[in-house]
């Protein structure tokens, strides 16, 4: 075990930013406690870590704990996972909303985790499926290929390796609800898992580039992987089934599809994600109406 206390120069909002890598409620690699602490099983560069990380507002400080040989690299790279790095130069609300939205949350900020396949893995496994589908596929990936987090708590994983990622077999990708386009994907990112690592020493629109050149990497895929991994400030969610729609809906009172979405973001250039995310922390959602897009029934498990 080793400890580590960081005073921010600013109210960090721990839940609010290192939330952003938790793949629904039920993620095996990400767990709340009721005393607020924030636990993440995390694959380093040194091996397998716990993290666990609990503000202490009072003394404005931010108390992390880690466990496990990767340890040492979760507390070194804590201010970075919780957005000391992030940089607003340039950024302007410009929109009454986008301004209020804001004021609501005014100590946000984009953590940067450094990891590239950690993040890229529950990306994929969103690509074009429901919420349900998606974080069911990932937590049977977690459990059935994954580890236990080292560290004392009592359910706490860590997602498989890249050498495992390849040795997966077909079906049993299936029975995890994860179709062949998904897992090929997968496959395919794991086994240059490396060269995807190494997309963190280059700036941000030759890592789109570069994570794009995998088959089965778009546009939305490389924004996902890219806000997480990278902390890039510009990685909108184009192709994503309701950003487009929601933020067009808050800025403009319509819906609107990518290419409307690129023409309103266009007043906040290397910000873009920046106002989605601020809108979407301010709940700021188009109103839903009729039947929600249900799970396919068609795969195994």
């Amino acid at each position: 075990m080793q400890q580590r206390l960081w005073r921010p120069d600013w109210p960090c909002p721990v839940g609010q930013i290192l939330g952003a890598n938790r793949r629904g409620p039920g993620d095996p690699t990400y767990r709340v406690d009721d005393d607020g602490s924030h636990w993440r099983g995390i694959r380093t560069p040194e091996g397998v870590g716990a993290l666990r990380v609990v503000t202490r507002a009072a003394a404005g400080e931010v108390e992390a704990t880690a466990w496990g040989p990767g340890a040492g690299w979760l507390l070194e790279r804590l201010p970075a996972m919780l957005g000391a790095d992030d940089d607003w130069t340039g950024f302007e609300a410009r929109h009454p909303v986008v301004e209020q939205a804001w004021r609501n949350h005014p100590h946000w900020r984009i953590g940067r985790t450094g990891l590239v396949l950690e993040a890229l893995v529950p990306a994929v496994i969103e690509q074009k499926v429901t919420g349900q589908e998606a974080f069911l596929g990932f937590r049977r990936l977690v459990r059935r290929y994954g580890e236990r987090a080292p560290g004392p708590h009592p359910d706490l994983w860590v997602q498989p390796d890249a050498a495992t990622l390849t040795t997966v077999p077909s079906w049993e990708w299936l029975a995890m609800r994860i179709d062949g386009a998904r897992s090929r994907t997968l496959v395919g990112a794991a086994r240059v898992a490396g060269s995807l690592e190494r997309t963190t020493g280059v700036d941000h629109p030759e890592a789109d580039r570069r994570l794009r050149s995998l088959p089965g990497v778009g546009v939305w895929t490389s924004a996902e992987t890219r806000v997480r991994a990278h902390g890039d400030p510009d990685a909108v969610s184009f192709g994503d089934y309701h950003v487009a729609k929601d933020v067009g809906w808050a800025l403009t009172g319509q819906p609107v599809d990518d290419t409307g979405l690129a023409e309103i973001l266009q007043n906040w250039p290397g910000h873009r994600y920046r106002v989605q995310a601020l809108l979407g922390l301010d709940a700021i959602r188009r109103p839903r109406r009729g039947p929600r897009m249900a799970p396919r029934t068609h795969l195994p498990g």
